[in-house]
């Protein structure tokens, strides 16, 4: 088994004086005469954009912020895996697996993760501290190198376990998610289910392919409704990541201004805002999110698990549960908001599900303080179990 090496990221000032000089000869294309965002990303607002990265976007700030946690790279399952480890603040911390997804990467959690491994920092009682551990996931970020194999669902669960039991030497822990890292929180509890205390979720991964309830509840109807309108409007992007990504990938590697558009374009239509969603996720912080994607050179390899979404099973496949103990915090501005009685037909064991007040897709990066506080509050509980 190969030893975890200490690792710090710095970008070349090379790559960075070719950023902004690609960014200095975009050619924008002109925009139809509806309301901004109606046909994808906003032209007015991608020249504010693009100008902004260029000119007033400090790249140093935000990756001091990345390395201020400690970060490590492995080889493991056939790649070198990057991950910060973070040591809880606490008499007793417990091991978290805390998993982003797309367009995400381990900038979201930069406001999360000191509240949840020192949460009396911030308020909160030391005896609920956690040990982080945040993988860029397999082909994202600093866990993609040009030419490595890609990864599935069902083969980032089976990696990222083997981190936290073979590398790490943890028999047990709770693992955390949105999006993609829902996905694998989940299909790690139906895969190995023995080395989780539970998964704490903010998107459920319910089959949309799952038959309707014969009789649906009105909420029930409101959820059946909803995605209806999301497989007609909002999953173009799915498509086209997950039939051809090769070919996407010539753009969005090439084209900065191309991949912030691709990515910005998220962040507007997932967050929960009223019209300016930089005021729930900063500028700088976007942009920090996006630079990661484009100093890696990642965007292309992020797009296998559409793929294999597409041409393989469903994470919790048909005919299996998630039976481990589950959390679930639903935020208002989610993609996907099933109600508890569909949810329950995927997770068994229920234990938490908090409705929570304002917040989108993006939770980690909109509301930090309360996604760490129902976070804590569901693994405290289950501290005697692992």
């Amino acid at each position: 088994m190969s030893s975890p090496r200490p690792f710090a990221f710095h970008v070349p000032d090379g790559d960075i004086a070719d950023l902004r000089a690609r960014l200095a000869k975009t050619r924008f294309p002109d925009q139809a005469p509806e309301a901004p965002w109606t046909y994808g990303a906003d032209l007015a607002y991608m020249r504010k954009l693009v100008a902004y990265w260029r000119e007033k976007f400090d790249w140093r700030v935000q990756e001091a912020r990345l390395n201020a946690f400690p970060q490590f790279k492995v080889a493991l399952h056939g790649i070198d895996l990057h991950y910060l480890h973070v040591p809880g603040q606490g008499p007793a911390p417990k091991p978290l697996l805390l998993l982003h997804g797309w367009p995400g990467s381990l900038f979201e959690f930069i406001d999360l993760i000191p509240r949840l491994a020192d949460p009396a920092r911030f308020g909160g009682n030391a005896r609920d501290a956690v040990t982080v551990i945040a993988p860029s996931l397999p082909g994202y970020g600093l866990s993609f190198q040009p030419g490595q194999k890609r990864f599935g669902v069902a083969d980032i669960a089976d990696c990222l376990s083997d981190l936290m039991t073979d590398v790490l030497g943890i028999k047990k822990f709770v693992a955390q998610g949105g999006d993609w890292g829902a996905h694998i929180s989940s299909s790690m509890a139906v895969r190995h289910p023995d080395r989780l205390a539970g998964i704490h979720l903010n998107m459920l991964t319910v089959n949309p392919a799952s038959p309707p309830p014969p009789s649906p509840t009105a909420e029930e109807q409101r959820y059946l409704d909803e995605m209806r309108e999301w497989a007609k409007e909002e999953t173009g992007y799915i498509q086209i990541q997950g039939t051809r990504p090769q070919t996407l990938a010539y753009g969005l590697t090439d084209s900065p201004a191309g991949l912030a558009a691709w990515i910005a374009e998220k962040f507007h239509t997932w967050t929960d805002h009223t019209g300016d969603f930089e005021t729930v996720v900063s500028r700088d912080r976007l942009l920090a999110n996006i630079s990661f994607y484009w100093f890696t050179g990642a965007i292309g390899s992020s797009f296998f698990p559409y793929y294999d979404r597409l041409h393989g099973d469903w994470p919790i496949p048909t005919g299996t549960t998630v039976d481990v103990p589950t959390g679930y915090a639903a935020f208002p501005r989610e993609i996907r908001r099933p109600p508890r009685s569909i949810a329950e037909q995927s997770y068994k064991d229920i234990r938490r599900w908090t409705a929570m007040p304002r917040g989108g897709h993006f939770a980690a990066m909109e509301q930090p303080e309360v996604l760490a506080r129902d976070v804590l509050e569901f693994v405290r509980p289950l501290r005697s179990s692992f």
